[in-house]
């Protein structure tokens, strides 16, 4: 993975958590208002929750997706993500059917948090049409939005 050309450093990213977090935003990706990433090749998408997402959840414990074989419009909910204090939905960045879920993601949730665009992916689906990635943010867009 090339490195990322945007990295945001705050000593008080989360509120009053006076916590040091380096948050990085691959370029090579788009981005959700909602916190999720996607790359594409071809038709085919990668998608998971943001670096910034991971921080404000927490420790993820448990990733669950029931959507796979769907074909769900842009903005549904996919599935959901638990941390210890919270769950939350995952939205569907652009519309398609859902073909796969990161079967590591059962014995190692917690690579959500290591790895956000990494080993933490969550799904692959076949998108309906590639050039609504294009329509999302960008790595400079996303980082404005989270600052």
């Amino acid at each position: 993975m090339p490195p990322p050309t945007c990295v945001f450093v705050s000593a008080f990213p989360l509120g009053l958590q006076a916590k040091s977090l380096i948050m990085k935003f691959p370029a090579n990706l788009r981005y959700t208002k909602d916190h999720e990433w996607i790359s594409l090749e071809g038709n085919v998408a990668t998608i998971g929750i943001t670096d910034f997402a991971q921080g404000e959840l927490g420790d993820i414990v448990y990733v669950e997706v029931d959507t796979i074989g769907k074909s769900l419009e842009a903005g549904a909910v996919f599935g959901t993500v638990e941390a210890v204090k919270t769950v939350s939905d995952l939205f569907l960045p652009v519309s398609g059917t859902i073909t796969e879920l990161n079967a590591g993601l059962a014995g190692a949730p917690e690579s959500v948090n290591t790895d956000p665009y990494g080993s933490g992916w969550m799904i692959k689906m076949t998108v309906d049409n590639p050039a609504d990635v294009e329509a999302l943010m960008d790595a400079a867009a996303y980082e404005a939005l989270v600052k």
